[in-house]
């Protein structure tokens, strides 16, 4: 990899004698040493880019650690002056959005309903034909923000209401960040698809319980009163989306099939053979995860609503909710609504990477298991689901007791392939582009949900947000986040010897060419569209949760 940083002079710089590293621990990032080929330093002639100059280049080839401090890298022999180059990154990468447009287009009500179907955290959303009990809205009350002649009764019949709903958050303890007190709300967030087939919100109650000091929100209140409630809806959205869509439905549904696989599975096990290369780095990210990101320091601790008391209720309250139809894509987007709504990116590109891996693993296990009776008679098998259950879900969750046919097995296997590569990259690698312009995704509030209509202006509205540190902190976490492996490995390319071995290998190489075709479609799409949707790109997916 290579890490370009421009550094301004006042003068001439002349001939380069010493460039000088150091590497910087950061609290609450772990600390790993870098590797350090070499460092070439060029000019710009008269400071303008493409102008030819010449380069000077300063060999290391070293391990670099924290402990090292400064190391002087040298060229030819110093003279009485010495010009030192301190480097100091904080932060390579910047998402590849256009901030201009974003920042002139966030507040729009249209922008809010396309981060529901294709921003960091497409999970949330659901189609409802009923109103919750606990929302209190009425056909008169939502009239005006209906086609003329429908009614609220009308658009639900029709499927063209839809729901966020963030009950789980109802009650949960929230931080302290930098000596402040920050707030949590458990909005509920009614959305219509107008007849331009645009979702746009049309009702924000922030609160789960209806009362007087707990009023609902609508598009024709005033402009700041619409936005703050907004901007608290995506900051539902963001503790969600971190814990919930994130950690627990990617990282420890991949972790929980991981260590039952090394325990229930020997290596020679079709099973362990086709998941271990989609699981086998989930122990070493989440064991390091735990111990700085999501430790006493770490970011969560430092910068997010919710902090380390919040982390262990939000995920057992989640992990109770979770069902084994919302861990497979066709079942999650039928039951949510949304698997034929060509608004949504996210559920296009899902639904055929799903369909894909499903034909890939039935396929492998077909090798395998001639018929059913083959799978029920599979004492390993067996005892490989029943540790899942044990150690991971309620009776009740929808999650198979056991297997008695190859369909069960293949179903169940594609969920752990799909949550380990393309959801983790659907949701991971999209964060910094939606969250890089903080007050679409405040990670905290730092005053209490308005109780009632006119009581803020736009410029309180900056008052609710966090800070320039845990900003900072936020940002530079998400940055680490979004960068792709060093060892990158692309869906369903491997490196294990079984697949280059006949039969598996000519079914390696059906799926990767129909990957290979999906990239093409996603590309010849993408390039149609003013908001690309680049994530659910085979080549942008890893194999395995590898960050």
């Amino acid at each position: 990899q290579v890490c370009p940083v421009r550094v301004r002079v006042n003068g001439p710089l002349g001939r380069l004698v010493l460039v000088r590293l150091r590497l910087e621990a950061r609290p609450g990032f772990p600390a790993l040493d870098w590797h350090c080929s070499r460092v070439e330093v060029r000019g710009l002639a008269d400071g303008q880019e493409g102008a030819e100059s010449q380069t000077q280049v300063f060999l290391c080839d070293r391990w670099l650690q924290t402990a090292d401090e400064d190391v002087d890298l040298r060229t030819g022999k110093c003279k009485i002056t010495l010009i030192i180059i301190i480097i100091v990154v904080v932060i390579n990468s910047i998402a590849q959005v256009n901030s201009s447009w974003f920042t002139a287009h966030w507040k729009d009500d249209w922008y809010f309903g396309h981060q529901c179907l294709n921003g960091c955290n497409p999970l949330m959303l659901r189609q409802i034909h009923l109103v919750p009990p606990n929302l209190s809205v009425t056909t008169d009350l939502l009239r005006p923000f209906l086609p003329e002649g429908s009614s609220l009764q009308l658009e639900l019949q029709s499927g063209r209401i839809y729901l966020l709903d963030y009950e789980v958050l109802d009650g949960i303890p929230a931080n302290v960040v930098n000596g402040k007190q920050t707030y949590l709300s458990a909005p509920l967030c009614l959305l219509h698809l107008n007849q331009q087939d645009q979702l746009v919100p049309i009702a924000i109650q922030l609160q789960q319980n209806p009362g007087p000091q707990n009023p609902v929100f609508l598009p024709s209140d005033a402009a700041s009163d619409w936005l703050l409630a907004k901007i608290w809806v995506r900051g539902a959205d963001s503790q969600c989306h971190q814990l919930v869509s994130h950690y627990l439905k990617s990282h420890l549904m991949g972790e929980l099939c991981c260590v039952a696989t090394l325990r229930q599975l020997p290596q020679v096990h079709p099973l362990h053979q086709l998941l271990m290369p989609h699981v086998k780095t989930l122990l070493q990210i989440n064991l390091q995860a735990r111990g700085s990101l999501l430790a006493a320091g770490g970011v969560f601790d430092q910068a997010m609503g919710s902090g380390l008391k919040t982390i262990p209720v939000l995920l057992s309250r989640a992990s109770a909710r979770i069902t084994y139809r919302s861990l497979c894509v066709p079942d999650d987007l039928k039951d949510r609504g949304l698997d034929n709504l060509p608004q949504s990116y996210y559920a296009q590109d899902a639904l055929r990477i799903w369909e894909v891996l499903h034909s890939f693993v039935v396929s492998w296990l077909q090798l395998y298991y001639s018929k059913d009776d083959d799978v029920q008679l599979d004492s390993e098998l067996q005892g490989w689901i029943t540790d899942i259950n044990t150690h991971g879900f309620t009776h009740n969750s929808g999650f198979p007791q056991s297997f008695n046919t190859r369909a069960e097995v293949s179903k169940f296997v594609t969920m752990i392939i799909f949550s380990c590569s393309a959801l983790h990259a659907a949701i991971n690698f999209s964060q910094l582009d939606f969250a890089l312009w903080m007050p679409n995704c405040p990670m905290a509030m730092l005053r209490p949900p308005p109780q009632v209509k006119g009581s803020v202006t736009e410029d309180d509205i900056l008052t609710f947000l966090p800070d320039v540190s845990s900003t900072c902190r936020i940002l530079m976490s998400l940055t680490m986040l979004s960068q792709p492996a060093v060892d990158f490995v692309p869906l369903c390319c491997y490196k294990e010897a079984i697949f280059a071995d006949g039969a598996h290998r000519r079914l390696v190489e059906e799926v990767q060419a129909q990957l290979a075709a999906i990239s093409e479609d996603i590309a010849e799409r993408n390039s149609q569209l003013e908001m690309p949707y680049p994530y659910l790109c085979p080549t942008h997916i890893e194999n395995s949760v590898a960050i």
